[in-house]
């Protein structure tokens, strides 16, 4: 193999397993059925010598590599050496998530099998299809700085307009009045927390251990 692409060790060569993605919705459409899908890749097969040991497919979303008995079945095949290259049509069917597929391709890497996506050309084991998964992880890195940028910023955006934060309270009428009551009474927010732990009152979260700043929270949320 080319550029330190490896092939697994005692894998049988030219051999593939062939992996085959529709959702539901897909099930019909021209182009994206799993028919159109095995005639790609067995055309490609006939082409380039290839062994198909085992064809595996999921009719699931793309949308994410969990859930998939299919796919899992694929990797483990070539993990284990019983073949050394999986193959997909096209890249969507593995995922539509870049920052997902990234990950794959380090993990083929790392676990030195070949990985092929026949409609862009994507091949581990070429110089080309190396240098187009390295612009691709690339791509994903850029991606998940920009969700983070996204995310941060629509934080920051729901806090100026005073939306709260975090998971929601859960604090029970009853201990909300307790709080209020005990501090009116000049109870130090020491003493409250202390009567809380001592009754075995769980916190707003479900917490076993109640302190002044938790009580002070409490107060200021009113």
């Amino acid at each position: 193999m080319i550029n330190g692409m490896a092939r697994a060790k005692n894998a049988p060569a030219n051999t593939v397993v062939a992996y085959l993605r529709v959702s539901t919705e897909e099930q019909a459409e021209s182009g994206a059925g799993l028919a159109a899908q095995r005639a790609a890749i067995q055309v490609e097969a006939d082409r380039r010598g290839w062994i198909i040991v085992a064809w595996k497919e999921d009719t699931v979303s793309g949308k994410s590599l969990e859930g998939r008995e299919g796919l899992a079945e694929a990797l483990e095949l070539v993990e284990s050496r019983q073949a050394e290259t999986l193959v997909v049509a096209k890249l969507d069917r593995l995922s539509r998530s870049l920052i997902d597929f990234a990950a794959l391709m380090e993990r083929a890497r790392s676990k030195r099998w070949n990985l092929i996506a026949l409609d862009l050309g994507i091949d581990l084991a070429t110089p080309a299809g190396e240098f187009l998964a390295s612009v691709m992880a690339s791509a994903a890195q850029w991606e998940r700085r920009i969700i983070g940028q996204r995310t941060r910023e629509g934080l920051a955006a729901k806090k100026a307009a005073g939306v709260r934060l975090g998971r929601p309270a859960t604090l029970s009428a009853t201990v909300r009045e307790r709080i209020r009551t005990e501090s009116r009474n000049g109870s130090s927010l020491a003493a409250v927390a202390r009567g809380l732990n001592n009754d075995e009152v769980p916190t707003a979260q479900g917490g076993k251990k109640w302190y002044p700043s938790t009580i002070r929270a409490v107060l200021a949320s009113q």
